[in-house]
């Protein structure tokens, strides 16, 4: 059991309360999952540098140290270096990609999330106390995704928590289990893809970037992993503009969807909707079996 939480902000009114509105959800859904806690979040300018690439590392390396061993051109300007928690969020003026390799090549630790607008947090313990740590309730932005973890199938480790990004701005939170990861697995690292983690949301996570990477849209990719994937699973992925949730055919986890013309919003329990300004005037419905719900963001 676990339990997932996502805000998709249809305008800027709220902008300045995502991280609080973030903090409050997961603190309704803190009991589902006691053992481990990530965010993602996008457009917090003090998480990224607007116009840059942003790179989140599981890490406690210092910034000054990490900013001093990064290998970057001569003719890149000198990085931005946050430290939050046990992630340090790397900013240059780099293409994505270039820093996600730079980052790698140069330093240890492992990248949780990558883009212009994301950066991924992760912390292992209470979830009311790691949104603390996170100073989740100062801060902003135009969408966020949110997890708390009780483990079944794996370790309770950084690299094992949720959020998983797998590639630059997406994120996939996920509540329930897949039987036939392992076959998946193995599949996918026939094609060159690997997982870095025993995790089984991962497989997940990386058969849909893979199904993107070969030119798939959202909807698509998450149609073809209904058709793979066996097993319980509600699962809540997001992009730079886009908001996704799917479950699969029985729809045994719990998922609540609402809607209003400020926000969209998902949760595992609807205490966790209780906490949004104009719930009251919300569309609120369960989101039925192997039905695919997208929003994108104008």
């Amino acid at each position: 059991m676990c339990g997932i939480v996502g805000l998709h902000l249809r305008g800027e009114r709220l902008a300045d309360r995502t991280g609080d509105l973030l903090a409050r959800m997961l603190a309704q859904v803190a009991d589902r999952g006691p053992d481990s806690a990530g965010i993602g979040l996008y457009g917090d300018d003090e998480l990224t540098y607007p116009g840059w690439s942003t790179v989140s590392l599981l890490s406690r390396a210092s910034p000054e140290r990490i900013a001093s061993d990064l290998a970057l051109p001569v003719t890149c300007p000198d990085p931005v270096v946050r430290a939050v928690a046990d992630v340090r969020t790397i900013s240059a003026d780099l293409p994505v990609g270039d820093l996600v390799a730079a980052v790698r090549a140069s330093l240890d630790g492992l990248v949780i999330g990558s883009g212009e607008h994301l950066a991924v947090l992760k912390g292992i313990g209470s979830p009311v106390d790691l949104v603390q740590s996170f100073a989740l309730p100062s801060r902003h932005g135009y969408q966020a995704v949110g997890h708390t973890r009780m483990a079944t199938e794996s370790a309770v480790t950084l690299a094992h928590g949720h959020p998983f990004s797998v590639r630059p701005e997406m994120c996939l939170v996920h509540n329930g289990s897949f039987s036939n990861h392992d076959t998946v697995r193995r599949e996918l690292r026939a094609r060159g893809v690997q997982c870095e983690t025993d995790n089984d949301s991962e497989v997940a996570a990386r058969f849909l970037g893979r199904c993107l990477d070969e030119g798939n849209d959202l909807e698509k990719s998450l149609r073809l992993l209904i058709e793979r994937f066996e097993g319980f699973f509600t699962l809540l992925v997001t992009t730079e503009t886009q908001f996704a949730v799917v479950r699969d055919r029985v729809s045994a986890k719990p998922a609540v969807l609402a809607e209003t013309d400020d926000w969209v919003a998902l949760a595992s329990e609807y205490r966790a909707l209780a906490v949004l300004p104009g719930l009251q005037d919300a569309h609120v419905y369960e989101p039925g079996p192997e039905e695919v719900h997208l929003w994108t963001r104008q």
